[in-house]
């Protein structure tokens, strides 16, 4: 078994060798002094003894300033990861066999598995050696979800470092990822309702603003996507796969500037271009997400038509016409889902994919603005039934709504000449005034 402090030692080593300018980008601490000074010696002529200087004391490192706040915000005691040999978790996924698998992509394969010390279900996801996922993620990953702790994140409960074996264990969420209930549907598998949807956006909303905001320096996630946002038995989102976050610009900087990564239809155009990196790149992201779950269309679907293969391109202009929101909501819903909320949710989703970064909200705002629309009917107004309109239903429903609208604008409107008249009678008696509005 390799502990967790050697592998990172390695890692150094390595990185110093391969990586050239890029330490640079590493979360990793730099050498103990004790190396540097053995390496310096090998290649600088030692000076006479006369004209050795006083070695002068080296203060120990700083700690890193996120961990401190991490603690101060969430009361965790910042418990390290437990390491596990691979033998352990071979036995807890039992051989890694075929029915103990419950997810695969380009990482790797993710089993279900049961911890012999301790009778914990978890999941265990085993880095492809070729994959897509490298050591330096998986470092990333492992030094982040030790540091960041949020009931919207998901937990970490240790990592496996033996030899060339890269494995990671998480706590296990029974329902898998946004994806599996929205995109990849089973022929019998019922569809998530219009509240399961917002309470999943609100989830994973307030964990990038937890990133964002508590984090400090802030952390961006850099791969926002359905299949990143895991689901627990009561559909709270968790964000998972923290192996492309970066932390975020602090003092003045505006950005920082990172390799173009993450996942296509999901990235933000500004970052796409080039290559600087904000906390608005994870609103967009997030914005596509929500109207992933609007639609229930994915981000870049190569099925439909080529009008509607990239998801924001066709929806950009239905944005323009609120009256065409409609349009948007996914069939399967059959029209069960609060006209208002669709319009607020829709609202929302297009103020995240503006173009324009800085018009983009931040995350609090949409945090705010969705905090609503994840409660059941129970809870807010019932759901109204809401089959796609013929042109001639839209009509009359245009002409309702505008009737509507009038009618509580005149009511807005008596309220404040009512209350101006108070004001002004009020200040006319105190001033001894007999004139009046």
């Amino acid at each position: 078994m390799s502990c967790f402090s050697c592998f990172s030692s390695h890692e150094k080593k390595s990185a110093k060798r391969t990586d050239g300018g890029r330490r640079g980008e590493s979360l990793l601490t730099a050498p103990p002094q004790k190396e540097v000074a053995t390496a310096t010696a090998a290649t600088v002529p030692q000076p006479r003894l006369a004209e050795v200087p006083k070695p002068k004391a080296t203060p120990p490192p700083p700690e890193p300033r996120i961990q401190k706040d991490v603690n101060k915000d969430t009361g965790n005691k910042n418990i390290a990861a437990q390491t596990f040999t691979f033998r352990e978790l071979a036995a807890a996924t039992k051989n890694f066999r075929q029915e103990c698998l419950i997810g695969e992509g380009g990482f790797g394969r993710v089993y279900k598995g049961k911890l012999e010390k301790t009778g914990q279900v978890a999941a265990v996801k085993q880095l492809d050696r070729n994959g897509l996922q490298g050591n330096r993620e998986f470092l990333v990953e492992v030094l982040m979800l030790s540091l960041l702790h949020h009931e919207n994140l998901v937990n970490l409960i240790g990592y496996c470092a033996d030899g060339d074996q890269r494995l990671l264990v998480y706590e296990y969420m029974p329902l898998g990822s946004l994806e599996d209930h929205l995109l990849d549907l089973a022929p019998e598998q019922k569809e998530i309702d219009w509240f399961k949807r917002m309470k999943v956006a609100l989830g994973a909303a307030k964990g990038l603003e937890y990133l964002h905001d508590k984090a400090n320096p802030p952390v961006i996630y850099r791969d926002l996507k359905s299949s990143n946002i895991l689901l627990d038995a009561e559909y709270n989102a968790k964000l998972s796969d923290f192996g492309l976050a970066k932390l975020g610009p602090t003092g003045d900087k505006p950005h920082v500037s990172s390799r173009v990564m993450g996942t296509y239809g999901y990235c933000a155009p500004e970052y796409q271009r080039t290559g600087q990196l904000t906390v608005k790149s994870d609103v967009y992201s997030f914005g596509v997400v929500l109207l992933e779950l609007i639609t229930g269309r994915r981000a870049i679907d190569t099925t439909r038509p080529t009008i509607e293969q990239n998801l924001v391109s066709w929806a950009e202009p239905i944005f323009k016409d609120p009256h065409r929101y409609p349009e948007l909501a996914d069939p399967l819903l059959g029209g069960d889902f609060p006209a208002r909320g669709l319009n607020q949710a829709v609202a929302v989703a297009a103020m995240c994919l503006h173009e324009e970064p800085s018009v983009r909200p931040l995350i609090s705002d949409v945090v705010t603005a969705l905090s609503f629309l994840g409660t059941g009917p129970e809870n807010g107004a019932a759901p109204v039934s809401l089959p796609s309109p013929t042109y001639d239903d839209q009509q009359t429903a245009n002409e309702k709504g505008k009737l509507v609208n009038d009618q509580e604008s005149a009511i807005e409107r008596q309220r404040a000449v009512a209350e101006a008249m108070e004001w002004g009678q009020n200040a006319a008696s105190r001033c001894g005034s007999n004139s009046s509005l």
